[in-house]
């Protein structure tokens, strides 16, 4: 699905980048970053999985948009810290804004992923 590949790549991407941050920042906005970009694409793939059942389907994506929403926050963190610049930011904002509008496709659309009326 696209908006995994793309999750996946932003996730990619912000590990790439954090392993420029500071050390002292390794228990706290590293880690949070690395785990809220992972779980974009993991609360996908689990959404994809409950596809039988509506509700789980899209309160996995839900889960996996608030995951994505964090992630951004972490983006500004970084940059108002100086640990990433304009571009950067701005760069993986847009693939962060992409997702979501691929992940909400999917909330009001679930029929077109093989989910089952209820």
């Amino acid at each position: 699905m696209k908006v995994y590949e793309i999750g996946f790549a932003l996730a990619m991407d912000i590990f790439e980048i954090t392993k420029r941050f500071p050390k002292e920042e390794t228990y706290s906005l590293t880690d949070q970053i690395r785990r809220s970009s992972r779980s974009v694409c993991v609360n996908v793939a689990e959404a994809y999985r409950k596809r039988r059942y509506r509700k789980h389907f899209i309160s996995k994506l839900t889960d996996s948009d608030a995951e994505n929403a964090e992630t951004q926050s972490w983006l500004e963190f970084a940059y108002a810290c100086n640990y990433i610049d304009l571009e950067t930011k701005e760069k993986l904002i847009k693939k962060s804004h992409e997702v979501g509008k691929l992940l909400n496709f999917m909330i009001n659309n679930p029929g077109r992923f093989g989910v089952d009326d209820d």
